[in-house]
């Protein structure tokens, strides 16, 4: 039997490679190995960008990051229809554009588990995605 599907927002992996949270850097990897672990294009763009504007890291170690996070993921491209998903999402549960995009992304991956500290813990979104805050 496989392990259930989650879709790792941003922060997850923000926490993993800042070296300022320790607890949240362990619990991160602790919880998303017991995954089957998706993300979308859009998740690689924002933790590159938090690791260039906020944590001023060198572009060697962001691109090796990025290798790491990508080859223990299926990563996902946002297309037209992720989109207008993005925007009934963000119409429907009033979720901001990018977190809705995150659902939207979540949602086409068929995953069963949104992790994320960012959005409402243990909230159902269309009947088949759970967000989970996991710390």
């Amino acid at each position: 039997m496989s392990a259930a599907k989650a879709f790792i927002d941003t922060n997850v992996f923000v926490y993993m490679y800042s070296g300022t949270e320790p607890l949240k850097c362990k619990q991160a990897r602790e919880i998303i190995n017991q995954y089957d672990r998706f993300i979308s294009t859009q998740v690689i763009n924002e933790f590159c960008n938090v690791c260039t504007r906020k944590m001023m890291m060198d572009l060697t170690i962001i691109k090796a990051s990025v290798d790491k996070i990508a080859l223990s993921c299926v990563v996902a491209d946002i297309g037209k229809s992720t989109v207008y998903k993005a925007l009934d999402i963000h119409s429907r549960y009033g979720y901001s554009y990018y977190d809705s995009l995150i659902i939207a992304s979540a949602l086409e991956s068929d995953c069963k588990y949104l992790l994320s500290e960012d959005m409402a813990d243990n909230q159902v979104i269309e009947g088949c995605l759970t967000i989970k805050n996991i710390f």
